[in-house]
This record gives C-alpha cells, sequence and structure tokens, in this order.
C-alpha cells in the first residue's frame, strides 16, 4: 500500500514539475540597459584585491531574454561566464579591458536597435527608376556557368593544396602536379585575357563621353561595315546604330549630348519630323540585338542598313 501511494506520488511530481518551471520573464529594454551598466559599473572592481567574480558569475542567467516591440530576442552570457572563471584563476588586464569592452559594445547594439530606421523608400524608388531603364534589362547576378566555374577552380585549389602538402608524393607525382597547376594557370589567364579583351572591345565601341557626332557618321559605319565582314553581326548593329545618331545629330535634330539612352534620342525626335518612324524602327532592331540578346545576322545588319539610307545616310 505504501509502495502504490510512492508510486503515485513520483508519478505526479512527474507531470507536475515541469508545469511549474516557467521560463523566466523577458527584460524591457531599460531593465536589460540597467543590467548592463550594473555590470560595467562591478568590472570596475575586477582589478581590486577581493573582487567579487564568484558573485557575478552566480548572478548571470544563462542567457538575456530581452522583450522589444520587433520581438523578443536572447543575449547569451556565456562568453562573460567563460571569462569571468579564467579571471578568477588567473588575473590578466587585457581580458578585463575586453570584458568591458565588449559590455560597453552590447549596450551600444541595444541603443542603436531601438532607434527608429531611416525611411529610405524615397531612395529605393529612384534606384528601382533607374534600374528600369533599357541599358540595365541586361545586367544579372552570376549565371549558373559562372558559379560552376568557380567551384571548379576551389576543387583545384583544394585537390593541388592537398596534393603539395602530403609527403607521400613521389618526385614524378609532384612534377605532375605542377603541370596540372600550370595549366589551371594558363587556362586562368587565358580566360582573363579573353575577358579584359571583349571589356574592352566593348568599351571602345561606345560613344564614351564625347557627343556621338563628334564623330562623323561615314565613320561609324565604316567601323560597323568592317565588324560584318569579320561576322560580328552584333557589333555591326551597333555601330550603325550610331552612325544613324551621329547623323541626325549633326542635322542639328537635338542638341548633342553624350549621357542620353537611345530611348531618349528617340522622344527627342519631333513627332512630325518624317524620320521618326525610320529612327523607331532603328532603335527597335539595335536594342532587340544589343539589349535584349537576340541573335544578329547578315540580314538584320542588312535591314540595319536599309533604315539608315532612309535616313539619308548614303
Amino acid at each position: 500500500m505504501i509502495k502504490s501511494r510512492t508510486c503515485i506520488l513520483l508519478m505526479a511530481l512527474i507531470v507536475v514539475l515541469p508545469c511549474l518551471a516557467v521560463s523566466p520573464a523577458a527584460l524591457t529594454p531599460d531593465q536589460y540597459r540597467a543590467e548592463l551598466d550594473h555590470l560595467l559599473v562591478l568590472t570596475d572592481q575586477l582589478d581590486q584585491p577581493g573582487a567579487p567574480i564568484p558573485e557575478l558569475i552566480n548572478r548571470l542567467p544563462s542567457a538575456w531574454r530581452v522583450g522589444t516591440d520587433r520581438g523578443t530576442f536572447e543575449v547569451s552570457t556565456e562568453w562573460l561566464r567563460d571569462d569571468l572563471a579564467e579571471l578568477e584563476h588567473t588575473y590578466d588586464q587585457a581580458l578585463v579591458n575586453k570584458i568591458r569592452d565588449r559590455l560597453t559594445h552590447q549596450r551600444s547594439d541595444l541603443d542603436a536597435y531601438q532607434k527608429s530606421p531611416n525611411d529610405i523608400s524615397r531612395q529605393r524608388a529612384i534606384i528601382t527608376a533607374i534600374l528600369s531603364r533599357p541599358e540595365f534589362q541586361d545586367l544579372h547576378g552570376p549565371t549558373w556557368i559562372d558559379r560552376l566555374q568557380q567551384r571548379f577552380i576551389q576543387f583545384l585549389i583544394r585537390l593541388f593544396g592537398r596534393a603539395i602538402t602530403s609527403s607521400i608524393f613521389s618526385n614524378v607525382g609532384k612534377f605532375f602536379v605542377y603541370g596540372l597547376m600550370l595549366v589551371a594557370l594558363l587556362a586562368l589567364a587565358y580566360w582573363v585575357y579573353r575577358s579584359i579583351r571583349t571589356t574592352a572591345k566593348v568599351e571602345t565601341i561606345l560613344p564614351g563621353s564625347l557627343p556621338v557626332s563628334a564623330r562623323e557618321w561615314s565613320m561609324w559605319l565604316a567601323d560597323a561595315r568592317e565588324a560584318a565582314q569579320h561576322g560580328n553581326w552584333r557589333d555591326a548593329i551597333h555601330l550603325a546604330y550610331w552612325a544613324g545618331i551621329s547623323f541626325l545629330e549633326s542635322q542639328g535634330v537635338w542638341r548633342p549630348d553624350s549621357a542620353r539612352t537611345p530611348r531618349e534620342y528617340l522622344r527627342l525626335m519631333p513627332t512630325a519630323n518624317q524620320h521618326r518612324p525610320v529612327l523607331a524602327e532603328l532603335t527597335r532592331k539595335f536594342e532587340l540585338v544589343w539589349y535584349a540578346g537576340q541573335p544578329a545576322d547578315a540580314q538584320a545588319f542588312s535591314q540595319t542598313l536599309e533604315e539608315l539610307e532612309k535616313l539619308g545616310c548614303h
């Protein structure tokens, strides 16, 4: 009978005790700041004889729970317990300074967290408007090919690093590894060279800081035909477009300005101008090839030349 009562009592305790284990109430930001200020005052006594290190350790919770209007978060005190325990065995002024600095930083973080966030909606709207312009439509982050190349290079670095530091490879094996590293470096150098050359090539055909009409339209057209002879249809259409812009600009259709986009040139063309439909078609073909990435060929370049002739670029 006594054993059965004991078992019942134990089962009741097992059920009731978890219910009694209530998590400590969350501190308000002001209470959390007061805790940090109190600890900062106590740290001034750490470099004195009989420092209250055990009392500090005992009064610290495992973590501070701080409730704010944006949610509740926990700040661990494990680092402070470890530093105080180490300081209790061996005094270290650098460690005392470290404790003070970290408590000060936590207080600064709390002050910064409570500040109202800045309203950046206007800046965000300006950036969104800029990025929605046609010249930025072709921009994107790393493609899956770029990520694959990066992972392959990281794999080679890890592989070669392990091979070089290992002592079980023979001299022949090391020479083989060095040869692979040389091949990888040459391949990387070639890829960098191609990237720089492609970028430089694109930069040379762009108008730059000078107005388009600073270069005669016939020179733009000559470069376009030369690019077409080499099969670079995309560059050829690009250069032919700027030939048309240079021609119209030299005719006084608009005031020269190097900062304009193709759509801005089209908007400046008066509606009553007989060349506006031709410029609209020329702009459309150029944007499809240059910005939208549509494939270019000899037929597309021939059509672009026909539009130029309609403008008067004979």
